[in-house]
């Protein structure tokens, strides 16, 4: 096969550049200067993951908009050559029921329909105040405890942690514990017994959560799905994969994104102005979505079933694609300045993701940052780093800001 934007063949792809690659210094939570490089050059390139394995990196806006609504793309995870984020993933990829995160077609849409009742834009309004009382609690204990203040432990992991756990009906006292599961097996390095390990105990954890709800059902997510166990439309085990998916996912990107967005407001105050300054929901919700338009911190692994075509590339049945939604996002041919944060901007995004496959929590993620970056910046008005220079990011499939020790006035 020939790589009709490359010039080159797939015997000449062993110089794939290292997929991620490092961030520059000064702004590290930007896209890497090579990936930028790549994508002035194509919209689709061949990189290189942690297997040695070389996917088409999709950086365009459209094409990723293209693959995302593809039905020839896979999120079939169990596929020979599926491009699985680390080891541990792929050790126990025939150890993990299928979920809402791993199925195509119609079983994504029976999932999807068992898992959608919590998650429709009435239901997650109605948890507007919670989230208002949550977010302002955690502002402030920090307030009230020592100066400089870590904002990722006191308000990004808290905030959409107990969201999720009371959304679910998963006790909080026990965050801590899948906090940390989350975060290991999400690692570029995670081995395979790194992996088992906390899927198992994920998993054990759910599946006695879901027994526990059959006989004692409550108004959660996790009652949803026992009520389907009862019903016999799911296994215990098929539902605890799906809590254990809602639980991660519920809460270890919107935690990300709120660490990024703090960040954000600090390098761009006066953005953090417009946010400050206004009573209007409309431009805070607008606010949010040039956040993730920018710095939306996942990237999304396909498999091709079928044979497809991107720009006149031909990415045959079996071939692997990694979308970039940060570079989708600032792909300077679909948006004007992308690099420039402008929250007059009215963007169009696929931080998100994209077709059938659009995350099912997505009105739950945006009125968690919407609510957290906004009465962030109106409880602590004159806020700033205490040392920008030594600010840890872990960098992987998922970027995010370790830790973000702040001082005030």
């Amino acid at each position: 096969m020939s790589d009709t934007l490359t010039g080159r063949t797939t015997e000449a792809i062993s110089d794939a550049p290292d997929y991620p690659m490092a961030r520059a210094g000064g702004c590290p939570f930007a896209p890497p200067p090579e990936v930028m490089e790549l994508a002035e050059a194509r919209p689709l390139s061949r990189v290189k993951i942690w297997d040695g394995s070389t996917p088409w990196l999709i950086t365009g806006y459209e094409e990723a908009r293209t693959l995302f609504s593809d039905p020839r793309v896979s999120v079939d995870d169990r596929r020979p050559g599926f491009p699985h984020w680390n080891e541990g993933m792929l050790s126990t990829v025939h150890k993990r029921p299928r979920s809402v995160f791993t199925a195509d077609a119609e079983e994504h849409t029976r999932f999807r329909r068992m898992l959608s009742k919590p998650f429709t834009f009435k239901r997650v309004e109605g948890l507007r105040p919670a989230i208002q009382q949550i977010t302002d609690d955690a502002i402030d204990s920090m307030l009230a405890g020592p100066k400089p203040g870590e904002i990722v432990s006191a308000l990004a992991l808290p905030v959409p942690s107990l969201v999720i756990s009371q959304l679910l009906g998963v006790p909080y006292e026990d965050a801590e514990m899948f906090q940390h599961h989350a975060n290991v097996g999400l690692a570029r390095y995670a081995t395979g017994e790194d992996t088992v390990k906390g899927a198992m105990s994920l998993h054990k954890y759910l599946a006695q959560l879901v027994e526990a709800k059959i006989e004692n059902p409550a108004e959660d997510a996790v009652s949803d799905l026992a009520e389907r166990v009862k019903a016999g439309e799911l296994s215990v085990k098929e539902a605890a994969q799906l809590g254990t998916g809602l639980l991660i996912a519920g809460h270890e990107t919107t935690a990300n994104m709120i660490g990024l967005g703090v960040l954000a407001l600090l390098q761009h105050p006066d953005q953090a102005a417009v946010l400050r300054e206004t009573d209007d929901q409309k431009v805070v919700a607008n606010a949010v979505e040039e956040l993730l338009r920018a710095f939306g911190p996942v990237t999304s692994f396909r498999i091709c079933s079928r044979e497809t075509e991107i720009r006149g590339q031909k990415i045959l049945p079996g071939e692997y694609v990694a979308v970039s939604t940060p570079m989708a996002g600032r792909d300077p041919t679909f948006y004007e300045n992308p690099q420039e944060i402008r929250f007059d901007r009215k963007p169009i995004h696929m931080s998100l993701g994209g077709g059938m496959h659009r995350c099912l929590g997505q009105h739950l993620a945006r009125l968690e940052l919407q609510i957290a970056l906004d009465e962030f910046v109106t409880a602590i008005p004159e806020f700033r780093i205490k040392d920008q220079f030594r600010v840890p990011y872990f960098v992987g499939n998922i970027l995010h800001v370790g830790e973000l020790h702040l001082e005030w006035n």
